[in-house]
């Protein structure tokens, strides 16, 4: 795997690669030492500030060790084939493991549910192409061959699988529609969180429209033309409409499910068959009784 530093020169080459390939920064700097990163055919350190045009290359892979056991959970399965999954996730799941929690994630359940999942993100995240947030419900790829994983992840890097979200935000956004252009980077006080920044960021380009105005809230669609880690959350927090009930970018938690923010439907090409496909689903119940309630 080769890639080319075009922005955030200056950053460690680690925290760099964090937000480009599926290794966890442990297992990036266990291959820098190793020498199975280079730069410019190069052997660095971690240490090591990335420079513009830097040739980075991946020369070989390090396995990271998966603790992951096959956990029973009920799975909305939208579609499936011999290929891919399709399915909604609930709010309150988290896609794969991460701070300690090994246990109790999608991907347990995956492997649960089936043994033909696609390896190419590493066996801690069996058959996730990509990933929505803990509170993030909705409609949800998921590969089941490393052939399908590699033809869709790069169908997302070149934009051409379309998503639509909805979210309900705080305040009474005053446009019928919006064109949110900003960068997005990790935030330079807390590393945890995204924000929109100059510094070490990436373009993040986001489309809004308004689709119903309450007497504190907006309903709103969203879509997305850059995928960047919480990248709607930010935007919305970024123009001061926060998503509602965000316990990271809002201004209070009301309810128990986190952010209001649905993943309504997914458009894409089959990367086997060439089919066209479309999938749908509804809000949560929670979502839409609280939208009742507003109404």
């Amino acid at each position: 795997m080769k890639m080319v530093v075009k922005n955030r020169e200056g950053e460690r080459i680690d925290r760099f690669l964090v937000d480009e390939v599926s290794y966890s920064r442990s297992i990036i700097n266990k291959m820098i030492d190793l020498g199975f990163i280079l730069v410019c055919n190069q052997v660095v350190k971690p240490s090591y500030k990335v420079k513009l045009n830097d040739v980075i290359e991946i020369v070989q892979e390090l396995k990271e060790e998966s603790q992951l056991e096959p956990v029973s959970m009920d799975l909305d399965i939208l579609y499936e084939d011999e290929h891919l999954m399709v399915i909604n996730k609930p709010s309150g799941l988290v896609v794969h493991p991460g701070n300690g929690n090994t246990s109790n994630t999608l991907a347990n359940g995956l492997l649960y549910y089936t043994n033909s999942l696609s390896d190419l993100n590493g066996e801690a995240r069996p058959g996730i192409v990509h990933r929505l947030d803990k509170d993030t419900s909705g409609v949800m790829l998921v590969a089941k061959t490393n052939q399908a994983h590699q033809i869709l992840s790069d169908c997302f890097s070149r934009h051409e699988i379309k998503r639509e979200y909805v979210a309900l935000l705080n305040g009474v956004f005053p446009h019928a529609q919006a064109k949110i252009d900003a960068p997005i980077g990790r935030d330079e006080q807390e590393r945890k969180k995204m924000a929109v920044t100059s510094k070490h960021s990436k373009p993040a380009i986001t489309y809004l429209k308004v689709l119903q105005r309450y007497e504190k809230n907006t309903l709103v669609s969203l879509n997305l033309e850059t995928g960047r880690t919480h990248q709607i959350r930010v935007h919305m927090h970024y123009i001061g409409y926060p998503v509602f009930n965000d316990p990271v970018y809002g201004h209070q938690v009301l309810k128990e499910y986190g952010q209001f923010l649905h993943s309504k439907n997914i458009d894409f090409v089959h990367p086997i068959t060439q089919e066209k496909m479309h999938f749908e689903v509804p809000l949560p119940d929670y979502f839409q009784t609280y939208l009742n309630q507003l109404k």
